[in-house]
């Protein structure tokens, strides 16, 4: 009772009180309300992410990490984690730690670091198809291609997956000088001739020999040729990789998923801009930011029951804070999936 008006002085405190009681749950029901109507909203508001949920495996490419310059594989695999991945891509070469190098022991240990760190190996490719052609004219490049995918197809086994991108010929290759064109009847019977001669392996491995489209490279360039090509083997371990952006220049990916169906064992998921004139792989840009129709691409891959792996496939690491562009991916393939992110949004 410090002032000459204390019931006064009380009676200003209670209003205050009361006004600010009055405020608070009036604040309170219309947050209520404006949470409950946005969640009803985001339910189906296509601003935000697919509509529809989808049940395909999330996958990313190492060659979107910077591997292996800044970061270690089990860095990378790591990352892939915990930013929401399913499964993480793997890619052959010649000096990695996948490579001709490593034997069964190596491939298993990387495995094993897979299992522990709980991301799968959802599959093997890599670009040693391109200065070792399947259907080069020269003998010895041919042989030493062959010598690789062999090597690759025992590797998929001892990393423990079932899935190998395979290259399988060459009419052209636009950004290489030494490869001399190839007729198409004889691109055709080579392509076939070789994988005819990895099947075998492949069978006893448990290894599908997924044909990928290319489509700058001159061969399989229309969704029958390539249900022509996997057809012709008569085999459930020959099936498709498909590229959604290698064909996007001309054509759209949806048309060939549609047509293709079941043969479909494997995604890389690639964005493209039908804006730019550059035709080099600075043409591929970051998930989102293209001209891919991709609600129409994933329902697509719904309609056959695809359910396996939707791999981002991208070769430009970001030179500053790399990670952004993994949780990025993550992000943007939970909006295309119809999953929650787990931000606000």
């Amino acid at each position: 009772m410090s002032g000459p008006y204390p019931f006064q002085k009380s009676v200003s405190l209670n209003r205050r009180q009361a006004m600010l009681s009055t405020m608070t749950a009036a604040a309170a029901t219309f947050l209520t309300e404006g949470q409950s109507d946005a969640a009803e909203v985001s339910s189906d508001d296509d601003r935000k992410r697919s509509p529809k949920s989808y049940k395909m495996k999330k996958s990313i490419n190492l060659w979107a990490f910077p591997y292996p310059d800044r970061m270690s594989l089990k860095e990378c695999m790591q990352l892939a984690k915990d930013a929401g991945f399913d499964g993480i891509e793997l890619n052959y070469d010649l000096e990695s730690d996948l490579s001709p190098k490593s034997g069964p022991k190596e491939l298993t240990a990387i495995r094993r670091m897979a299992e522990e760190i709980g991301i799968e190996i959802g599959g093997l490719c890599s670009f040693l198809f391109w200065p070792y052609p399947l259907t080069a004219n020269d003998v010895e490049r041919r042989a030493r291609g062959m010598e690789l995918a062999t090597k690759m197809t025992h590797a998929a086994h001892d990393l423990g997956t079932e899935n190998l991108l395979v290259v399988p010929g060459s009419v052209h290759i636009p950004w290489r000088d030494d490869y001399p064109p190839v007729a198409n009847d004889v691109c055709d019977e080579r392509a076939k001739a070789a994988v005819t001669k990895l099947l075998p392996t492949a069978e006893k491995l448990g290894v599908s020999m997924n044909i990928e489209n290319i489509f700058f490279n001159g061969y399989i360039m229309t969704p029958m040729e390539m249900a022509d090509f996997v057809d012709h083997f008569d085999s459930e371990f020959v099936n498709v990789h498909f590229d959604t952006g290698n064909i996007m220049m001309f054509q759209f990916p949806e048309h060939w998923i549609n047509y293709l169906g079941k043969r479909i064992r494997n995604v890389h998921l690639k964005e493209f801009t039908k804006n730019g004139t550059d035709y080099s792989l600075e043409t591929f840009r970051p998930l989102l930011d293209g001209t891919t129709d991709w609600p129409a691409v994933i329902e697509a891959f719904d309609q056959t029951e695809y359910d396996g792996y939707l791999t981002f496939e991208y070769f430009h690491p970001w030179l500053h804070y790399p990670e952004a562009l993994i949780y990025q991916t993550s992000d943007s393939m939970d909006r295309m999936l119809g999953r929650t992110t787990g931000r606000v949004v």
